[in-house]
This record gives C-alpha cells, sequence and structure tokens, in this order.
C-alpha cells in the first residue's frame, strides 16, 4: 500500500513526504512541478501532473489502481490570494477543478481516505479574536472561497459514497524542517523579506492601519514541520478506522504575530539595519487571524511544538544553505 500525495514535491508537501519515507511508507507523488523539485522527495516516485487538466482523472485512476495507493494528502493548488482576487475564474479551475478530478479518481479506484490542505483563508474577517472551527465561514477572496468548497465537496463525498476525510485549516506557514527543504518560493511573508533584504531593499509592510496594536495585521504563524506532523497524525487516525465526528481542524498555535514583529525578526536574524517601506493596504486581508488549535488537541493528540523565534531561525538557516539564493554575509 502506499500514499499519493497531490503537490508532494512543493514546500509543506516535502516535509511530509520526508516524514512519511523516513518511518517506512511507500509515497506517490503526484506534482506539476511549478513550485517543487523531485530533488527535495527523493526516496518517492514523482508523477509530474497537473491535476486539474483534462487527461488528470485517467491518470491519477490508473496510478492509484497500480500502486495500491490507500490514502490521498491533497496540497495541490494556488495559494495567492492577490493573484485569487485578480484571477478567480483561473483559481476555481485549479482549485476546485484539480480537487474534482481527484476525488473522481479516487471513487474510481476504491480509496476512501483523504486529508485536504484547507486554510484559515474559509473564516474570511470572523467576529471573535481567536477562531475556532465552529465560527461561521465567510472567506472574503477566492482563494479562501475555493478551499470552503473543498471541504463542502468532501462532507457530500462522505454522504454520496463513504470518503473518509479531514480538512486541515491552517494559517501562516513558514520555517523549514531541514536545511535543504526551506520555502523555495517567495509567496509567503517571510521568503518574501529575506528576498527583498537579500538584494538590499527594504521589505514591504502592507498596511499599518489595521484594527491590531501596531496596526499590521496579526497572524497565527505555524511552523512548516509542525504543520506535516499535524498531517500524519489524521492519516494515522483515518487509516485506524476510527470514527471521525469532527472533519475540520484548525492547526496553529494559539498566538498571534503582526506583520511588523515578524518582519523586525528576520531583519534582525540577518544582522541588517533596515526600516521596512509601509504601504496600503492590500485587498483581501483581514485584519487578524488566531487559530484555536483545542479540537485537534483534542482528538488527534497533536500540538505544535516551535515558536517564531524557531521559525525565524530555520527560515533564515535554509535560506543561507540554498546555493540558488542570495547570500547574507
Amino acid at each position: 500500500m502506499s500514499i499519493l500525495v497531490a503537490g508532494g514535491a512543493g514546500y509543506i508537501g516535502a516535509h511530509v513526504v520526508r516524514l512519511l519515507l523516513e518511518r517506512g511508507d511507500e509515497v506517490v507523488v503526484v506534482d506539476d512541478l511549478s513550485y517543487g523539485s523531485p530533488s527535495r522527495v527523493k526516496g518517492a516516485d514523482v508523477v509530474e501532473l497537473d491535476v486539474a487538466s483534462g487527461r488528470a482523472v485517467k491518470v491519477l485512476t490508473d496510478l492509484m489502481e497500480s500502486r495500491g495507493v490507500s490514502a490521498v494528502i491533497h496540497f495541490a493548488a494556488r495559494k495567492q490570494v492577490g493573484e485569487s482576487v485578480a484571477r478567480p475564474a483561473w483559481y476555481y479551475q485549479q482549485n476546485v477543478g484539480g480537487l474534482a478530478n481527484m476525488m473522481l479518481a479516487m471513487e474510481r479506484a476504491r480509496v476512501d481516505q483523504m486529508i485536504f490542505s484547507s486554510s484559515a483563508a474559509v473564516y474570511g474577517m470572523p467576529p471573535v479574536d481567536v477562531v475556532n472551527e465552529d465560527v461561521e465561514c465567510h472567506p472574503i477572496n477566492p482563494y479562501g472561497e475555493t478551499k470552503l468548497i473543498g471541504e463542502w465537496m468532501m462532507a457530500d463525498s462522505e454522504r454520496a459514497w463513504g470518503l473518509r476525510w479531514a480538512g486541515l485549516r491552517y494559517f501562516n506557514v513558514a520555517g523549514a524542517g531541514w536545511d535543504d527543504l526551506g520555502d523555495m518560493a517567495t509567496l509567503n511573508l517571510i521568503p518574501m523579506v529575506m528576498e527583498r533584504l537579500a538584494k538590499g531593499e527594504a521589505p514591504k509592510i502592507f498596511g499599518t492601519d489595521y484594527p491590531t496594536p501596531d496596526g499590521t495585521c496579526v497572524r497565527d504563524y505555524i511552523h512548516v514541520r509542525d504543520l506535516a506532523t499535524a498531517h500524519i497524525a489524521a492519516l494515522d487516525y483515518l487509516a485506524s478506522g476510527r470514527t471521525m465526528a469532527e472533519h475540520v481542524f484548525n492547526v496553529g498555535t494559539g498566538q498571534g504575530a503582526s506583520v511588523r514583529e515578524v518582519v523586525s525578526k528576520v531583519i534582525a536574524a540577518t544582522g541588517l539595519d533596515v526600516a521596512p517601506e509601509e504601504l496600503d493596504r492590500r485587498a483581501g486581508d483581514p485584519p487578524q487571524l488566531i487559530g484555536d488549535a483545542t479540537r485537534i488537541g483534542k482528538v488527534l493528540g497533536w500540538r505544535a511544538e516551535h515558536d517564531l523565534d524557531d521559525i525565524v531561525t530555520s527560515s533564515y538557516t535554509s535560506w543561507q544553505a540554498d546555493p540558488a539564493r542570495p547570500h547574507f554575509a
């Protein structure tokens, strides 16, 4: 039996794949390699495929049947909020269409276990400081909408043909579990700050007039290795055959950090003395999003083990270890 990891050559997926391989699981990675590399998942079989393409259902069905796939972990999705606002139809095609293809293949191949990479973006701008999973979801951008639709699709499939699933709603992912698995893309705050600093440019802060203590957005930052262990915990729970009364889980620390605080810590880690550039707000950014991780602790026995300092330190060391990056002195 094997585990299929869609988007497994990417940032988060590669961490999950490494943990699976380390414990002896057979892993098949399906990835279009737009943000990933086979070198990050050595030991796994890699199939290059866009899961949103027209041929994906047949390819995935054949792959699941031939490799004896028992469960799918689905990361394959586009994830830039601003891009989703600018290109909503494409985001629906990629994220919803890609997931639909995967689930059609699972139904045909009789694979009934799915761990879905959801997002805290499903909450939108919740009327509470700390969000639990029972808060009504009102996403404020197409990216968040595609993730909420994904959860609906799995719930419908559970009723229709017995899919067993868990959706992990995670917050801002950062850091590196190993120096060779740093965030390759510059789509998240910390690598974006590091890239600008390495180029001799000032990092940017979008919005300083939010109703938060220092005026910048507040987020719950989760270390990528902690996030990876959460996926493993959910996978093992489903594999045990136990009934899952709750299907969606926040994966966070319950602690918030402002954009200004994170930027300051990154600047300090590099040893530079640079003032960030303050700009207007971006469309689609809620002021604050902090996750209540009580449920995942009670049901799956998971909790975060790393803090923001661990995240920043590992981000810096993985950046310095990457020969393709401009290095700090």
